[in-house]
């Protein structure tokens, strides 16, 4: 065994003539601990609030996406837009076709989002989990088309999941002014009735703009013939979706923009690891002055140790065993609060994921009843080294200047 690392073994374990040292030393672990303990659980439930909003987009949003890069729409029946059916990885082709309306029903008006979706939308996505109301997912018969509005755009317009009357679509002509003395003029109008269904996707960007119809309304509200403003896949179970991603942006080239699920949700997902990396931030500069107990420690425990250093060094120890000695002392105190934190955090993460043991309050109020957790394996790695990085850093002034001066007496 290292002839250094030994006697900081010893130092570290054994009890000091003065019992002050001791208790500097325990809390100079608990407060590394408690520091990274902190560290793995706010980090984990930053990945909890991730998984769980990825779930929401999940059941709305295809697992690959293709946009044109200029404009709103393309042609689908462009031929590199036609060869992706071909593609041994693709499940489900389907198209899209989406823009701005206003809404009206009865006296009130509201803007919206109107999205047009082909017949195989249900196969698309998991529309299903997140509907509300009793019917069909039905949305055109020979009869009529049919909506299938957000939560909070239904009770904006106050029309109730099973409307009775007809929602009004209004939506501006292409190229054409609009006339003051005749406004009307200037919109393509529609009519929409009830399919008795409703979405809900949690988030007002959805809920609050949406309208789900069919893609041939879309088509002549909009006065398009073939085009669409998007093409969504989706794969077949266990392809790679990051390697059939590129490869299809290989064969489409850089006019059209191929995204995953995150990448077409990218501003709400940068915001969430904005927030996680000012957090860790923010955690590692109280790690930093947790640190300075481990200074403390160290400190007194050189002052302590005056006549074990002469000892020594009538032993033949030289002054860079000694210094060492000191060194090791730290990075144990360091290496044993990482441990025990890490471990107390992934435990509480554990009691967490299993009891909902710390609730976010007003039962009903939110979507879940306790904070989510997910434990990432990296954030983990992340987490040892940089307490070990700082535990260094922390303790290699301090013991090389002070063990320089008890050297030098």
């Amino acid at each position: 065994m290292n002839f250094s690392f030994y006697i900081a073994k010893r130092y570290l374990f054994s009890k000091k003539s003065h019992n002050a040292i001791n208790v500097i030393s325990a809390i100079s672990v608990c407060g590394v601990a408690l520091a990274t303990l902190a560290l793995v659980c706010t980090l984990s439930v930053f990945n909890g609030f991730q998984d769980l909003v990825a779930t929401f987009f999940t059941a709305f949003d295809p697992e690959l996406k293709v946009t044109a890069v200029k404009g709103k729409v393309f042609d689908s029946r462009d031929q590199k837009i036609c060869a992706l059916q071909d593609l041994p990885e693709v499940e489900v082709f389907s198209a899209s076709l989406e823009d701005n309306v206003m809404v009206q029903y009865h006296d009130r008006q509201v803007m919206a989002v109107l999205k047009g979706v082909d017949d195989k939308f249900d196969v698309l996505t998991p529309i299903d989990s997140i509907l509300f109301g009793k019917g069909d997912l039905l949305l055109h018969d020979e009869v009529a088309d049919y909506a299938i509005p957000g939560l909070q755009l239904i009770s904006v317009l106050g029309t109730g999941i099973r409307f009775l009357d007809p929602l009004e679509i209004y939506a501006p002509k292409r190229g054409v002014k609009v006339n003051i003395a005749n406004p009307s003029a200037a919109f393509v109008t529609g009519q929409l009735f009830s399919s008795g269904l409703a979405f809900a996707v949690n988030q007002e960007k959805y809920d609050g703009t949406y309208i789900l119809t069919s893609l041939d309304f879309a088509r002549r509200l909009f006065r398009y013939d073939s085009e669409v403003s998007a093409v969504n896949l989706k794969l077949k179970p266990g392809s790679d979706t990051e390697l059939v991603k590129r490869r299809i942006q290989t064969m489409l080239g850089d006019s059209f923009r191929v995204q995953d699920r995150y990448e077409q949700q990218e501003d709400t997902f940068r915001l969430m690891e904005v927030e996680k990396l000012i957090s860790y931030l923010f955690l590692t500069f109280i790690l930093v002055i947790a640190c300075f107990n481990v200074i403390g420690s160290l400190s007194m425990l050189i002052l302590d140790k005056k006549e074990d250093v002469a000892t020594l060094r009538s032993l033949g120890a030289n002054d860079n065993q000694i210094v060492r000695i000191f060194f090791f002392e730290g990075w144990m105190i360091s290496l044993i609060g990482t441990s025990v934190g890490i471990v107390l955090g992934l435990l509480l993460c554990f009691l967490q994921q299993r009891y909902g043991l710390i609730s976010l309050g007003n039962s009903g109020s939110f979507i879940i009843d306790s904070y989510p957790v997910s434990v990432h394996a990296s954030d983990i790695v992340l987490i040892f080294f940089t307490v070990l990085a700082i535990g260094f850093l922390s303790v290699w002034y301090p013991v090389r200047s002070l063990s320089k001066r008890l050297l030098s007496n």
